[in-house]
């Protein structure tokens, strides 16, 4: 099997948010998006509800505390830029000022842009470095055939066909008029502009609608009406704009807050006056993705599994991978120089877990860490991942842990077992839906459970595995099963029990884990279930492999 093209790979995120910004652009109904500024307040502009961010190259500089006049290194917005998108899954168009120099430096701006997610850049026809265009008059514009030359060099660039360039025409506010604003518009257009974004500085929207009614439909227009803020939305709609940018108001709306809160509480010596006027710290949290205070206890103070064991089960070759895995298994593939095997182990140790036994199949001599016990499964082909486990009922003694072979999963998910009083735990992550594959081939095994996930702290009831297995139900969906399972001394025995009643009745070769859960459930035996939110990697194919680089 042909091995994937490495770049397709670990572009593909970038490419789904160029192809929403793309499909914002060119659809037939206006688009709005707003103004963001850092992490929090992209946060903020996807709590909302909007489908876009407008980075704004005026509202980065002041939170930065410098002026709008490129005093912040094209490098340092690439830096908030990161958080941005890091923070946000929506996507980016990126105010880029004037490209931060000639052609060369907006080269390299979109190359790096694209490294970190960003799906499009806004570059305006001034001069380097630039002025606020609500500064002064009559500033100058740059030579058109130059800027032309600057949108090829960007396009050309680009590492995806959806990335898009938007082109701003100064001409309007310079003072040049509406047939010079025409003129580079077209000329933009004819370089490869993927939209054009017409600017102006009046109270009222009439120079923008009469460039909108000459344009047509030759290319998406976008409105910035922070001047004419009251014109109504219909009148850009009926003009045949594209997408209204909000531009800079998220900004100016946390300076009158700051300003306001500031004040009072130098004037009070108090924040009595203040405080119920502000969101809580708890909501700060929840923002941030902390959804309990005591989660983060659990990651940072961890109760250690000293003592315990794990199995690893990790005899398949891993077809998806051909030839990749044609002399190894697929735990043995390397993740950033080392086995994904080993990276497994590691995290086992770092959460105190020492005594690892892995049970090998295809291609087992090369399993040969020095630090693990093995097992062979030489029948893997015609046996299942119970017949693996089978294996090693000698290592499967509790306090146990038992894991596929190619999962990796943060150490804290080990601190989370750890705390639970069942005699079997299993960890699913309730944002299962969030979890996509680039080839989608891929098998998952997901659970139903006595209650779904909640992060209330009012949730007291633990969550019990009712059934797991890839062909539930959506709707009864409550999580994926993560492939990892503890087992205590007593949860021990229980599986061995019913390994040697399954291997009785005949029925061991070809089933699997989720099966095993399952019948357990079925007999009555309480299964406890451990939710967390993502934080884990099954890798089942090439992308998943680039992933678990990334992942670490």
């Amino acid at each position: 099997m042909a091995e994937p093209n490495r770049s397709d790979v670990e572009n593909s995120v970038t490419r789904r948010k160029t192809t929403l910004l793309k499909g914002m652009l060119q659809s037939p109904e206006l688009e709005f998006i707003m103004e963001a500024h850092n992490g929090l307040s992209a946060k903020i502009v996807e709590e909302a509800g909007f489908k876009g961010i407008w980075a704004s190259g005026l509202s980065m500089s002041a939170a930065l505390g410098v002026r709008d006049s490129n005093e912040a290194s094209w490098t340092q917005v690439l830096d908030v830029l990161e958080f941005m998108s890091d923070a946000s899954s929506l996507p980016i168009l990126v105010d880029g000022d004037t490209g931060w120099g000639n052609f060369n430096n907006l080269r390299r701006a979109v190359q790096k842009f694209h490294q970190r997610g960003i799906a499009g850049i806004c570059i305006e026809d001034k001069l380097f470095p630039k002025t606020n265009s609500f500064i002064g008059e009559g500033q100058p514009l740059a030579d058109m055939d130059e800027f032309c030359g600057k949108i090829k060099a960007g396009k050309d660039s680009q590492l995806d066909d959806d990335f898009q360039i938007v082109a701003r025409v100064e001409a309007l506010i310079a003072g040049w008029g509406l047939d010079e604003a025409l003129r580079r518009a077209e000329a933009y257009h004819e370089a490869g502009a993927d939209a054009i974004l017409i600017h102006s500085k009046k109270s009222t929207s009439d120079e923008v609608v009469s460039f909108l009614r000459e344009w047509g439909d030759r290319s998406p227009v976008v409105l910035v009406p922070t001047k004419y803020y009251t014109t109504p939305t219909s009148v850009f709609e009926e003009a045949g704009a594209s997408m209204v940018i909000w531009a800079n108001h998220n900004m100016r709306a946390a300076i009158t807050a700051m300003r306001e809160a500031t004040n009072r509480i130098f004037r009070d010596k108090s924040l009595e006056g203040v405080e119920r006027e502000v969101v809580t710290v708890s909501d700060v949290f929840d923002l941030m993705g902390n959804a309990e205070l005591a989660d983060a206890e659990r990651r940072y103070l961890p109760k250690r599994a000293d003592g315990a064991r794990a199995v690893v089960l990790a005899a398949s070759r891993g077809s998806s991978f051909g030839d990749m895995t044609e002399d190894k298994p697929k735990c043995m593939l390397e993740v950033r120089g080392q086995p994904l095997l080993r990276r497994l182990v590691d995290i086992f140790r770092a959460g105190g877990v020492r005594d690892v036994t892995v049970v090998r199949g295809h291609r087992k001599e090369a399993i040969n860490l020095p630090d693990i016990s093995t097992v062979d499964n030489d029948l893997y082909e015609r046996g299942g991942e119970v017949s693996s486990l089978a294996c090693a009922m000698d290592a499967l003694q509790g306090p146990c842990y038992v894991a596929y072979g190619d999962i990796l999963f943060r150490q804290y998910f080990i601190d989370l077992v750890e705390e639970s009083d069942a005699d079997i735990t299993v960890v699913a992550d309730a944002q299962w839906q969030a979890r996509t594959s680039e080839s989608g081939e891929w098998v998952r095994d997901f659970v139903t459970c006595t209650r779904p996930y909640s992060a209330s702290y009012l949730v007291e009831d633990p969550a019990y595995l009712v059934s797991a297995g890839e062909d539930i139900a959506e709707d009864q969906r409550h999580g994926e099963w993560t492939g990892l399972m503890r087992l205590s001394e007593k949860g021990a025995q229980v599986v061995r029990d019913e390994i040697d009643a399954i291997r009785n009745d005949g029925s061991l070769n070809g089933m699997d884990i989720p099966q095993l859960l399952t019948r357990l459930a079925q007999k009555g035996q309480k299964i406890a279930v451990v939710y967390v939110s993502g934080q884990w990697l099954d890798v089942d194919d090439y992308a998943d492999l680039i992933k678990a680089g990334q992942f670490l």
